[in-house]
């Protein structure tokens, strides 16, 4: 049980990722044939090279996948600088030709709600393995799902607060999502550590 937690761990942040890689590209692609004749070009090579850190990503994720446990711990570290690459890129975007506040909350707006479906995505992959343990550490376990649940709502209403807001910065948005995002992932380790019985102790 403990290798394959650990393995639902790393593949729940891999799609979490994958998930905002992908709602960050329906944005800017549907945002892309309106753009001005002199920006398309750049708009186009932009999406282009977005596309290849994602597919870079998928690619590392399946051989990862297929290696195993063992290599897991590896892939993740590569596959963070790959993410930091795709979101490196995401804020050239902005910088060069995204600068309009809408476009701006539209891929917030998209990347939040990627979010929020690997939350529940994760809860409920928790929650069918939770059915499969023994009852001694199903409170744990249930007691974790209900508190990932609780800080994906908590994740959820921070993220709404400040899309409602309207004409924050994407230095601000991006903030936001990372906040998320990390919580994201201490609350999928959190979870999957109660149900291999090695939850640490609250504090």
């Amino acid at each position: 049980m403990p290798e394959q937690s650990s393995l639902h761990v790393f593949l729940n942040w891999a799609k979490e990722r994958i998930d905002e890689m992908d709602a960050a590209l329906a944005s800017f692609e549907a945002k892309a044939s309106r753009e001005k004749a002199d920006l398309k070009p750049k708009v186009d090579q932009l999406i282009v090279d977005l596309k290849k850190r994602r597919d870079e990503f998928l690619a590392s994720l399946k051989a990862e996948a297929e290696a195993g446990e063992a290599a897991g711990a590896r892939a993740k570290a590569d596959m963070e600088a790959q993410w930091s690459g795709f979101e490196a890129q995401v804020k050239t975007y902005f910088e060069t030709v995204g600068k309009q506040i809408e476009q701006q909350q539209a891929t917030f707006k998209d990347v939040a709600a990627a979010q929020a479906k690997a939350w529940r995505d994760a809860a409920d992959k928790l929650h069918d393995a939770a059915s499969k343990v023994a009852a001694a550490r199903r409170a744990d376990v249930e007691a974790a799902l209900k508190q990932m649940k609780l800080d994906a709502s908590e994740a959820d209403a921070r993220l709404q607060k400040i899309r409602q807001a309207g004409s924050e910065s994407w230095s601000v948005l991006s903030a936001a999502l990372a906040e998320s995002r990390n919580a994201f992932d201490r609350a999928n380790q959190a979870a999957w550590d109660a149900m291999r019985g090695s939850a640490p102790p609250t504090s």
